[in-house]
């Protein structure tokens, strides 16, 4: 048994360690703050120089952007030296290049710190009319209905099903998982749409995009909906993918016959303004809460680790084989 003293002391223990560790988060992420400020200017003047125009970020004013989400932005992607004003001569610097008409527009390529993988860059090869990135699979017709035509048999008898992946996922998570371990049944009365979201996978990857809701659905709707020109269809969504499930239910209420989600996102804290702050919450540990919180705030200090190992990934893969003895 433990004694008073004991449990006390414990407890002041415990205190004590929370204490300095949201001291030394608060030192940390101070100092982030920082860097993701100071990397903000770096990377516009270096896109300006190697492209002729700075790429967008979320340090931008959105004023105009009435349709963007306050929470990509100022208020819940707080940076105490952002709101100090850090960043107002950048502004004034922007403004008199659009003024003397010196910022070129926007050209569909990669850009210096981009990744090189054939992966990331094939959809460059559909010039401007960009479509995500789709794997279909038609119906298998069986002895049954030999008889009926390819029109009667794709209107009265196929389903059309539209799979969408999760964050950090793509098409090939239901290509290569699903499909193949599909009954036969559903094989010959489905038409199967599995498609890499915009950014995923083999799918455009556009520099000035926020990637929003409205971006998503939009991309959807122009890739699958209306080339194929679905008057029904099912859905079928994993993780982040059951929110834009949801929202082209919302739009497409008479054309979608089902909705099937996979573990979909939920947070019970209070409001959506505060699911950052939940999911990614501004702590040193444990590790993954400081990954998640580093990747979720900085968006110039992830892009610099997305230069450093997605540039680089031949380099990377080489050191791996090297350290693991694989040739």
């Amino acid at each position: 048994m433990f004694t008073v003293s004991q449990i006390f002391s414990r407890k002041w223990a415990r205190i004590c360690a929370e204490c300095l560790h949201l001291a030394l988060s608060w030192v940390v992420f101070l100092f982030l703050d920082f860097l993701d400020t100071l990397f903000c200017v770096l990377f516009r003047v270096l896109d300006e120089f190697m492209e002729g125009k700075p790429s967008r970020c979320y340090c931008e004013n959105m004023e105009d952007e009435g349709e963007m989400s306050e929470k990509l932005y100022g208020k819940e992607r707080k940076n105490i030296f952002r709101e100090m004003g850090f960043l107002g001569f950048l502004r004034k610097w922007e403004n008199s290049e659009k003024i003397g008409g010196r910022v070129e527009e926007a050209k569909t390529t990669t850009g210096w710190s981009d990744s090189e993988r054939e992966s990331c860059v094939s959809w460059l090869n559909d010039g401007n009319d960009q479509k995500l990135h789709v794997v279909e699979m038609e119906p298998s017709k069986d002895i049954t209905r030999k008889l009926a035509t390819d029109e009667e048999f794709k209107e009265g008898d196929t389903e059309n099903v539209i799979f969408l992946h999760g964050f950090l996922s793509s098409s090939s998570i239901w290509t290569e998982t699903v499909f193949p371990n599909l009954s036969e049944e559903v094989k010959n009365d489905h038409r199967l749409f599995a498609l890499d979201l915009l950014g995923f996978g083999r799918s455009p990857k556009p520099r000035d995009c926020f990637y929003t809701l409205k971006d998503h659905l939009g991309m959807i709707e122009k890739s699958i909906i209306n080339s194929f020109e679905l008057k029904s269809f099912h859905l079928v969504a994993q993780f982040m993918g059951c929110i834009l499930a949801l929202a082209l239910a919302s739009n497409y209420s008479k054309s979608v016959k089902s909705i099937t989600l996979v573990a979909p996102p939920y947070f019970n804290c209070g409001g959506s303004s505060m699911v950052r702050r939940k999911v990614a919450e501004r702590r040193l540990w444990p590790a993954i809460r400081f990954g998640s919180s580093f990747m979720s705030w900085y968006e110039h200090l992830g892009r610099c680790v997305c230069f450093l190992f997605l540039r680089n990934h031949r380099i990377w893969e080489w050191i791996f084989k090297l350290l693991t003895r694989k040739r």
